[in-house]
């Protein structure tokens, strides 16, 4: 078994996974897949936001009551035990080599608002090239990959001030265009449900944080405060963006639009200008899918420390990275990015979405069952009010999984149930190895 790694990371670098990872190709993407809904997504965004800053106060409370953890599978382990643990981790593992193929597909959408028609490949082909750009960007070791991360949160963040100012600029100039396509879907349960469950793909990455914690400086300060803030970061920008692009965009249009931004500022802009914003949405999906990367490495090689995934995964190259892990998961991404061919990008990219959605949820599920757990024992006052917020956190998590709908769910219980033999496997290895030493 690998020695665990050194802790590189500080509060700058799990601040921009938090903001990189969640401000992914989501917020560039979704107005798109949320234009179908009209108002019922602003409705829905705020049912969102809501539910994931209280599933970031979880994670910012376990990893305080946890310093010493190298991942929240032992935050679940030592109060709900280690079958849901595996359960947890094995379905967000599963979720993130899904959501690289999402965000590589995104991404492809604006290369090809890039580039020239004429130059432009397929999609699948820049998508496959992206994920494995990524991967050998951590090959490179965390420290390498973690500063890509802060520069292109920096970076990614410009196309969404370029929007939010330009909508600005439009209600003082010309207010009136806030009020000419005004979505007409009529306001129902059902479709505010439906919004509140896609805009959810773009909020998950909260625990960005927590999921390196062995390679957290000082994690029960550090994790806590990226987590917290990098939420509130995301959320204002999330519904902000979405607002301008919803009312500023006819719905119709809005809803084929495989490059929002880019349209935005086509139609308020200079000609040609969203070519360049298209450029800086880029270099945001890269952002995002190299922090991805980042955390799907270190989560195989903390399952296969763990003994939950074959001990070769655990093996770190001279640069101190997940080699044979990040592969696999490359190899695993590359695979959902195939299977997506039948579908346009939107298409693709919604579907993915949703399937993502699914398999986060255990992870959000069973740590907010977990914090209700280890409050429970403490007893107090204090911890009373802990025992709620994990209670409500939990509320929030099967409210979305009514939404997500039966065919994205069954996907995420597919991918679930292929674990179980791992796990089983596993715990038999552990068993035998026990046994042998007595």
């Amino acid at each position: 078994m690998s020695a665990p790694a050194g802790r590189e990371l500080g509060i700058w670098t799990c601040t921009a996974l938090v903001v990189g990872n969640t401000l992914g190709m989501g917020v560039f993407v979704l107005p798109a897949s949320l234009a179908p809904y009209g108002l019922n997504a602003l409705l829905g965004w705020g049912i969102t936001v809501a539910g994931m800053l209280i599933i970031a106060r979880i994670f910012a409370r376990l990893a305080r009551a946890h310093p010493d953890a190298d991942s929240p599978y032992a935050y679940i382990e030592s109060t709900l035990g280690a079958p849901a643990a595996f359960t947890a981790l094995w379905c967000y593992w599963v979720s993130i080599w899904v959501a690289n193929a999402a965000l590589a597909l995104g991404t492809a959408g604006y290369v090809a608002a890039l580039l020239p028609p004429a130059a432009v490949p397929a999609a699948p082909v820049v998508a496959l090239a992206l994920v494995w750009a990524c991967v050998a960007v951590n090959l490179l070791g965390v420290r390498a990959g973690g500063r890509v991360q802060v520069a292109t949160t920096i970076l990614k963040l410009l196309p969404m001030a370029a929007v939010i100012v330009l909508g600005l600029w439009v209600l003082y100039d010309d207010p009136v265009a806030y009020t000419r396509d005004v979505p007409t879907t009529p306001i129902s349960n059902a479709a505010m449900l439906a919004a509140a469950t896609i805009a959810l793909f773009a909020m998950l990455g909260i625990e960005s944080a927590a999921m390196p914690a062995g390679r957290v400086r000082d994690p029960g300060r550090t994790i806590p405060r990226a987590t917290f803030a990098g939420a509130v970061v995301t959320a204002v920008v999330c519904v902000l963006v979405t607002l301008v692009l919803m009312l500023l965009i006819p719905q119709a249009e809005l809803a084929v639009s495989e490059a929002p931004f880019a349209d935005l500022l086509n139609r308020y802009a200079a000609a040609g200008s969203g070519r360049w914003l298209a450029f800086f949405v880029v270099i945001s999906g890269l952002g995002a899918l190299n922090g991805w990367t980042l955390l799907l490495g270190e989560i195989t090689h903390s399952m296969a420390r763990h003994g939950v995934l074959p001990c070769r995964l655990a093996a770190l190259n001279d640069r101190g990275a997940p080699a044979v892990a990040l592969l696999f998961v490359g190899c695993l991404a590359s695979g959902m990015i195939l299977l997506s061919l039948s579908k346009t990008l939107v298409q693709g990219f919604t579907f993915l979405t949703l399937v993502v959605t699914a398999a986060s949820l255990p992870l959000y599920l069973f740590c907010a069952l977990a914090l209700s757990t280890l409050a429970w024992r403490a007893q107090g006052q204090r911890a009373y009010g802990l025992v709620i917020m994990g209670a409500l956190g939990a509320v929030y998590c099967l409210f979305w999984f009514v939404g997500i709908g039966a065919e994205s769910s069954a996907w995420a219980l597919g991918l679930a149930a292929v674990g179980l033999p791992v796990f089983l496997l596993a715990r038999a290895r552990r068993r035998a190895g026990t046994q042998a030493v007595a």
